[in-house]
C-alpha cells in the first residue's frame, strides 16, 4: 500500500475538507467542537455535578480531563467503525474501477479521523497546560499505547467494509454495539469502582486497555503496562491481517452485488 502514500494524502484531505465544507466556519469547526465539549465537561462534571475520580490532588477541573482523554479514545474507535460498514456501499464509482485500490479506504477514514484526535489532544494539553495539569514525560509513550489501537480498528474496518456490501443491516447493529462499547469502557467511571471479580470482564473490551494506559502516561505519569500491552499488539497484529485477508479474499464480488 505504499505506492498508494500520494492518493491516501488527496484522499484524506478530501475527506477532512470536506467533512465542513459549505459551512460558515468550515475547517475551524475542527478546534470549536473539542473546546466547546471540553468546556461543557468541565461546567456540568466540575460544577454542577461536582464529579470527582478519586486522584490525588483532584480539582474541579480534573474529572473533566479524565473523561475528555477517555473521549478523544472512544471517537476515534467510534467515528471509523462507524463508517467502516458504508465505505464501500458509498463509494461504488471505485468498485468499477479495476485500477482503483480499494483497500486504502479504510486508511483514508483512519488518516482522517486521527487528524481531528490529534486536534483534541492539543486543545486537551494546552487545556492541561492552562489549570496547572502536570505533562510528564511519559506521555512521549502515547504512540507506542495508541499504534495497536490503529492496527485494530483497520482490521474491524477492512471486515466490516467487506460484510457491509454483502450484508446492508450490519451498520444498525455496528451502531448498538458501539453503544455498549461506550458504557462498558471506563469513560464515566473508573475500573476500580467494580468488584475485583467481575474488572477482568471490562477488559474484554478492546477500548479498556488503551484508554486505560494512555491516561497512565498523559495523566498520571505512570509508564505502560509492557506485559498487557505486548498482548495487545499481537491480538492487534492477528486481527489487522485477518481483516486485510478477509477483506481481498471478498473483494472479487463486489462489483456482482452491486
Amino acid at each position: 500500500m505504499l505506492q498508494h502514500y500520494n492518493l491516501l494524502l488527496l484522499l484524506t484531505k478530501r475527506e477532512i475538507i470536506g467533512r465542513y465544507q459549505g459551512s460558515f466556519l468550515g475547517f475551524f469547526w475542527s478546534f470549536v467542537h473539542p473546546i466547546l465539549m471540553l468546556a461543557i465537561y468541565t461546567f456540568v462534571f466540575g460544577f454542577v455535578f461536582k464529579s470527582r475520580w478519586g486522584i490525588e490532588h483532584e480539582n474541579q477541573t480534573s474529572f473533566a480531563v479524565v473523561l475528555f482523554t477517555g473521549l478523544i479514545i472512544f471517537n476515534l474507535f467510534s467515528e471509523c467503525i462507524n463508517k467502516a460498514p458504508s465505505l464501500i456501499l458509498n463509494n461504488i464509482n471505485y468498485v468499477k474501477k479495476v485500477v482503483f485500490p480499494l483497500e486504502i479506504l479504510p486508511l483514508v477514514s483512519l488518516a482522517a479521523a486521527l487528524f481531528h484526535m490529534l486536534i483534541s489532544l492539543i486543545i486537551l494539553l494546552i487545556f492541561m497546560l492552562f489549570n496547572s495539569h502536570t505533562l510528564s514525560w511519559s506521555a512521549f509513550f502515547l504512540p507506542i499505547v495508541l499504534t495497536p489501537l490503529f492496527l485494530i480498528i483497520l482490521g474491524l474496518s477492512w471486515f466490516l467494509a467487506s460484510i457491509g456490501v454483502f450484508i446492508r443491516d450490519i451498520g444498525q447493529i455496528i451502531g448498538m454495539i458501539l453503544t455498549l462499547c461506550m458504557f462498558l469502557s471506563p469513560l464515566f467511571y473508573p475500573v476500580s469502582v467494580l468488584p475485583d471479580d467481575v474488572q477482568y470482564l471490562l477488559f474484554l473490551n478492546p477500548l479498556t486497555l488503551i484508554i486505560e494506559q494512555t491516561r497512565d502516561v498523559l495523566l498520571w505519569q505512570k509508564l505502560p503496562d509492557w506485559q498487557s500491552l505486548g498482548i495487545y499488539y499481537l491480538i492487534s497484529l492477528l486481527i489487522t491481517i485477518s481483516g486485510f485477508w478477509w477483506f481481498n479474499k471478498t473483494r472479487k464480488g463486489f462489483a456482482d452485488v452491486l
